[in-house]
This record gives C-alpha cells, sequence and structure tokens, in this order.
C-alpha cells in the first residue's frame, strides 16, 4: 500500500518555542516536501467565563452590571482570538520566509486533544514545544500539554528544542522493545532520515539478546539505504543518554515513547521524561 503524502503538524502557542517548532517544521518540511498546518487552540481556560459576579444587588443594578459583565466578556474573547490569528501569522510568516509553500493555518477553540485527534489521520508528525506559555523554566517543568499530547497521538511526536540547529546526526534509543521497533521502521521508510548520520545505541549490557536486536536493527536500516553504526552503553538510559547526546554532539534524538499497559498509559514513562527534560536537541518519540 502506497503511503499518501501527509502533512507537518505544528502547535504553536506564542511561548518561546513557537518559533523552534516552526523552524523545525520548515526543516522536516525541506527534506520531505511535506505541506505544513499551523494550529493554536484556544483552550477553555481562555473562553469567557459565565460566573455570576452581581451579588445581591439592586435589581436595575444588577441588570446592568451583568450587561457590562456580557460585553466585558465578549471583548475579551475577540481579544484572546486576535492574538491567535496573530500567533498564526507569525508562524506563516517564518514558515514562508524559510521557503515552505504548502501551508495552512487552523485556530481552534477547545481542548488541544480533540484538536490533535481531529488532525492526526492525515498527519506524519504533531510538532511541540519541550514547554509551553506557563511553563517554569526554573523548575525544568514539561508542559502539561506536551504530556497529554505525547500519551494521546498515535503518530511520532516531534518535541522542539528551545532553539534550531542543523539536523545531521542523530542518536536512536534502542532497548529491543516494540516502541523501539517501530521507530526504526519509522526511520527506514521516512525520507527525512536519509544522508543523516545514524547511531544505533542499547543501554544496558552487552548480552547476546542486545546485540543481536542491534544487528537485526541495522540490517533493516541498510535495507532501506541507511547505513547506521550501533553501540552498547553501559548504565542507565536516563543518565547515559543524555550524557552521549551532549558529548558525541548529536543533533537529535529518537526513541520509543512509553509502554501499552493501562497503568503506563497515565503517565510518561520515566526514562522518557528523562530524556526530554534533560535533552538540548529535539527529541521524536515513537509510540
Amino acid at each position: 500500500m502506497t503511503e499518501q503524502p501527509q502533512k507537518i503538524v505544528a502547535l504553536v502557542d506564542g511561548s518561546t518555542y513557537s518559533t523552534s517548532v516552526c523552524d523545525h517544521a520548515a526543516w522536516l518540511s525541506g527534506r520531505t516536501g511535506a505541506p505544513v498546518e499551523l494550529i493554536h487552540v484556544l483552550g477553555r481556560r481562555e473562553a469567557p467565563e459565565n460566573q455570576d459576579l452581581s451579588g445581591a444587588i439592586a435589581l436595575g443594578a444588577r441588570t446592568a452590571l451583568l450587561e457590562e459583565l456580557a460585553e466585558l466578556d465578549a471583548q475579551r474573547a475577540m481579544l484572546v482570538s486576535h492574538r491567535g490569528r496573530a500567533i498564526l501569522e507569525d508562524a506563516h510568516a517564518i514558515l514562508d520566509k524559510a521557503g515552505v509553500t504548502e501551508i495552512t493555518t487552523r485556530l481552534r477553540h477547545g481542548d488541544l486533544i480533540e484538536a490533535v485527534t481531529e488532525v492526526e489521520l492525515d498527519a506524519r508528525v504533531i510538532m511541540i514545544g519541550k514547554r509551553g506559555e506557563a511553563a517554569d523554566f526554573a523548575k525544568g517543568h514539561l508542559g502539561s500539554n506536551l504530556e497529554r499530547v505525547v500519551r494521546a497521538s498515535h503518530k511520532p511526536v516531534f518535541v522542539a528544542s528551545r532553539t534550531f540547529k542543523p539536523i545531521s546526526k542523530v542518536l536512536v534509543a534502542y532497548d529491543g522493545g516494540v516502541s523501539a521497533t517501530k521507530a526504526v521502521d519509522h526511520i527506514a521508510r521516512n525520507p527525512l532520515f536519509r544522508e543523516l548520520e545514524i547511531h544505533l545505541v542499547t543501554v544496558g549490557s552487552a548480552m547476546p539478546k542486545a546485540q543481536t536486536g542491534l544487528a537485526d536493527a541495522k540490517v533493516s536500516l541498510k535495507a532501506a539505504g541507511i547505513e547506521a553504526e550501533t553501540s552498547i552503553l553501559p548504565g542507565q538510559p536516563e543518565t547515559a543518554l543524555g550524557k552521549l547526546v551532549e558529548e558525541a554532539r548529536f543533533d537529535m534524538l529518537v526513541m520509543g515513547a512509553y509502554g501499552h499497559s493501562r497503568i503506563r498509559s497515565l503517565i510518561i514513562g520515566s526514562t522518557t521524561t528523562a530524556m526530554i527534560r534533560s535533552c538540548k536537541v529535539p527529541v521524536v518519540l515513537i509510540r
């Protein structure tokens, strides 16, 4: 079955990471020829509140106050909508300047996950910043929307780093699991990874099973025309991978997201969370 061209869905919220999301989307589009759809979601918390603030005021004054509050709500809703359109216009300008020719924008009201579910069938990847507008940088918190998107999306999620730099060297965390195997298959079928330097790494002891798994993954990539280096590192994935990314100057990390059990699906796996939080490079998560 031949795959149809699918779009890159880029979620922008006006935060520091929005520019990086656009820059990475432009890079991705340039290498794959895929169109880009920019989405900004006006969350329910941004919608006007129907709270009765009039209290026990005399009837005439109460009616006047309710009318004034309704007018203020309408003005606020209009400003929020204008801001959303401005965010999309700025994002569109970044992509246009980078040479992306097929760009669509969508301003959506409601829940972010509902918006992602609505578009992901036609998406090849969902792009989002590591942190959102309300994130606490000092404490290293991940954006709450990022966690929700990773849990909900069935497509690869591209987590943009704070700033963009050209990507040429890719580290693939391979543990032999289902999602890691899917990650290798994704790389093999995706023109994005052609001519990039690919390294497959397993963290742990050099057991025969680990060596065989790496060898099989390397063969799968070679069959697709991609040469990959393989290695096994001692230690724990949370620390060993982050250290390798920094010391060997990798530009991107690809890894499986987390398990599919009911309990595991409620939270992001600890290794995944640690890697997204600590890595200063984009992280591509495969379910």
